[in-house]
């Protein structure tokens, strides 16, 4: 192996417009993860996300009630 550069050296004018869409939708898809992250793990965030921590659980009691069996 010559050198890292090398390795990771990348032909920008071979890249076909799959490629360039591939390459596009996965930087802006890492950078949604990263600004979601920093969102959900930033402490002044932490009370205002706790309230909601049972949402996904609050319908689960009405499906019993109405007579639907698991």
């Amino acid at each position: 192996m010559s050198s890292l550069g090398d390795y990771f050296a990348t032909d920008w004018s071979a890249m076909t417009p799959q490629d360039w869409i591939g390459t596009i939708l996965t930087v802006v898809v890492f950078l949604l993860m990263v600004g979601l992250y920093f969102y959900a793990l930033r402490p002044k965030n932490r009370e205002r996300l706790e309230a909601q921590r049972f949402i996904p659980f609050e319908g689960d009691d009405e499906s019993f009630e109405s007579g639907d069996k698991r």
